[in-house]
């Protein structure tokens, strides 16, 4: 595999909504760059970069996937011949998993967003564009299905600039209407390129119909205004000659393109393979290498402390990479994607992990054709590649040249949204969780996994019920565990409203020694927080202080079983003042008995009461949606605490709690269309009403009812 030098390298994200076609575009765009022998489709599961068993079987993008062509622009642009390397991102699309496009277009230089011809701009439209805002990238759009039944240019046109705005500019026209649509005229060229529907994806180049010439030339003539309007000498030749040149409007649209002052829109049939050829001609002519986006900014200590610096993207610099995803693949062990974002990398380098303080050595350096992987011996600045079985690194670290250290920044990935409990089907799939979860975290920096000291439950976190349905799925597929996915239980816990005096007496005599202990407790509410507090009191020796430990344990027990319901209680001060014993008769474990006697009955008197943990929430949403939002916040209970406008969009703030939270992704993502998100983390425990708590206790003496049954059975 040849290696590409920096300026003959473009990295292109293929982004946008679910369905709009973007593993479709990239399977076309290899099959005519002659990557591939056959056009690859979704439908059949045999596209390039769709490869995962999950992908095949629903049928989308699940992880972003890579893939490169290698293409000679055809030259109608006033362009070299040259070959260039095109690495696409084929991102995912559905909300679920859209965490992993944010974290993948770290790796791009511009972004070509698909739009669907009948639907315009969606929800996730919008979503993809932010993250190109967000990491500064260059974008164009992609109006595909183009050959569909009410498929309109017009219509896609109007959504796109309604929401974008007015920089976005047409560059092509189509030829033909729905099912008749068979290429485009290049506004550019001004040249017609008609495509044979299932063809080779190479156009035929003509002069434009007669019927769309007049069409042409208008548009042709909004283009070149557009691309002068932002360039003084350009501007002058633009009033002197009334046109522009190809070789100007070319540097001109290159230029505006990377100052993000136009937004160029071309067209596409992916399925049927039209605009192919085209469209990999303005990828290789207008899109930026990667050295056009200057400076790549790290930190000298970690990823955002330390001093900033500033690192070329060249040959020249150090060498530095970047990793922007890992894969745990069961076979090939850790599979590290990286971007080399400095320097030249040789196969066989030793690189320092900065991140780690690791040193590793970077055998097999490779670049990826869907799941394929190519030999190199070695990557220029710039370029995409991936590893295989790197000892320490994941994804988030920067590696490099041990003189020259950077940490290059983390793309920031939003906590869960949704948690499931998951429990192992038998004693085998519980012994070898801990082996796959730990690696399907490494390949996905959004799940979270942890046990409830309370519930003791494994708790699975995502950004969807899908996306935890899919890693149950990838447990089961690849490492051969079974799970059985249930809401998680509500940790609630119990605590006292008022104060309480009681005794507890443990007698008892059999053959030999007894068993014999007393002791008398006060029992008192402390403040929300505070735990168990135990305080020692007795004088006079009324129970000797070898015993006294075992009272508290014996408290402390019996609270950690609870009294209402089972959860435990706390919040609550045990002041022991007095007691008895027996020389012969009284043990550690008559008095343990005994102090587990005497908190129950305190429990009886001190009113006892249900504690629920209310959670802090902020709900991102487009602010229209901020009725809508706080109306089902305060239905569920929650206490609206402030709101703030952030340009289009409102940040609301509300106490609400947790067990009024466990479907709220799902129906967040129906009230808004899929366009907020939220985050939530544990503020404190208040008290549950009271007709709610006493269907919980209700519901928790049947649960326990019911295991007890089993048990006996």
């Amino acid at each position: 595999m040849k290696a590409y030098a920096t300026q003959f390298i473009r990295n292109v994200g293929i982004a946008g909504h679910g369905d709009t076609g973007k593993t479709q575009l990239v399977s076309s765009l290899l099959f005519t760059a002659g990557m591939t022998t056959r056009l690859g489709k979704v439908a059949e599961g045999n596209t390039v970069t769709d490869w995962d068993e999950e992908e095949i079987a629903r049928k989308i993008t699940i992880q972003t996937g890579l893939a490169y062509a290698e293409w000679a622009p055809s030259g109608q642009a006033g362009q070299s011949a040259e070959k260039v390397k095109i690495n696409f991102l084929d991102t995912p699309g559905y909300s679920t998993f859209i965490n992993d496009t944010r974290a993948s277009l770290v790796a791009a230089d511009a972004v070509l967003i698909l739009v669907d011809a009948l639907a315009g701009v969606q929800v996730m439209t919008e979503k993809v564009w932010d993250y190109a805002t967000e990491y500064d990238l260059p974008r164009a759009f992609a109006i595909n299905w183009m050959d569909r039944e009410l498929a309109s240019f017009d219509h896609a046109m109007e959504s796109i600039t309604r929401v974008f705005g007015r920089n976005v500019v047409p560059v092509q026209l189509p030829i033909g209407a729905e099912k008749n649509f068979r290429g485009v005229i290049d506004l550019l060229t001004m040249k017609a390129h008609v495509y044979t529907p299932d063809g080779d994806g190479k156009p035929k180049i003509e002069e434009i119909p007669a019927d769309l010439a007049g069409a042409a030339k208008t548009a042709h003539e909004a283009l070149v205004e557009m691309v002068a309007e932002g360039d003084d000498a350009l501007m002058e030749e633009f009033f002197e000659k009334g046109t522009l040149p190809i070789e100007d409007l070319m540097k001109g649209l290159r230029d505006a393109f990377q100052a993000h002052r136009i937004y160029p829109v071309v067209l596409t049939s992916a399925l049927h393979n039209i605009g192919s050829g085209t469209l990999l001609d303005f990828l290789a002519d207008v899109f930026p290498d990667p050295a056009k986006r200057g400076v790549a900014f790290g930190h000298s200590e970690t990823a955002s402390k330390g001093n900033e610096i500033q690192r070329k993207i060249s040959d020249a610099e150090p060498v530095s990479i970047f990793v922007y995803k890992t894969l745990a693949d069961p076979f090939a062990g850790r599979i590290t994607y990286f971007k080399v974002m400095s320097g030249v990398l040789k196969n066989d380098a030793t690189l320092q992990n900065f991140t780690r303080s690791t040193s590793e050595r970077l055998q097999h350096v490779q670049v990826m054709q869907g799941k394929t992987a190519t030999a190199v011996a070695e990557l220029h600045a710039g370029d995409l590649g991936a590893i295989p079985k790197l000892k320490d690194t994941l994804t988030g670290d920067t590696l490099g040249d041990k003189a020259a250290p950077i940490h290059y920044p983390l793309p920031h990935i939003p906590e869960p949204s949704i948690t499931f409990a998951v429990e192992p089907k038998t004693r085998a799939d519980e012994d070898r969780i801990g082996t796959g979860i730990h690696r399907i975290l490494e390949e996905d920096p959004s799940l979270r996994f942890a046990r409830d000291p309370q519930t003791k439950e494994f708790l699975l976190s995502g950004s969807g019920q899908q996306h935890i349905e899919v890693v149950v799925a990838k447990l089961h597929k690849r490492y051969h565990v079974d799970l059985t996915l249930r809401p998680p239980k509500v940790p609630y816990r119990e605590t006292i409203r008022g104060k309480a005096d009681a005794e507890g007496k443990h007698k008892k005599q059999t053959g030999g020694h007894g068993q014999f202990g007393v002791c008398r407790i006060r029992m008192e509410p402390v403040a929300r927080g505070a735990g168990v507090e135990f305080v020692d009191d007795i004088f006079g020796g009324a129970i000797p202080k070898n015993w006294i430990p075992s009272v508290e344990k014996g408290i402390r027990a019996s609270a950690e079983r609870g009294y209402l319901a089972g959860f435990p209680v706390v919040d609550f001060r045990a002041t022991l003042y007095d007691g008895k014993y027996h020389d012969v008769d009284s043990s550690d474990m008559a008095f343990k008995i005994a102090g587990s006697l005497a908190f129950k009955e305190a429990m009886k008197q001190a009113k006892p009461a249900l504690l629920e943990p209310v959670m802090h929430v902020e709900v991102y949403a487009p602010d229209q949606y901020s009725g809508d939002i706080m109306g089902d916040l305060s239905s569920r209970r929650g206490r609206i605490s402030g709101s703030e406008t952030r340009g289009a969009s409102v940040v609301i703030k509300a106490q609400v709690p947790l067990a009024e939270m466990l479907n709220y992704a799902t129906g967040l993502t129906s009230m808004t269309q899929g366009r907020a998100s939220y985050s939530m983390e544990l503020s404190h425990y208040d008290y549950v009403p009271s007709e709610i708590a006493e269907k919980v206790i209700a519901a928790a003496k049947a649960a326990r009812g019911a295991v007890a049954e089993e048990e006996e059975g």
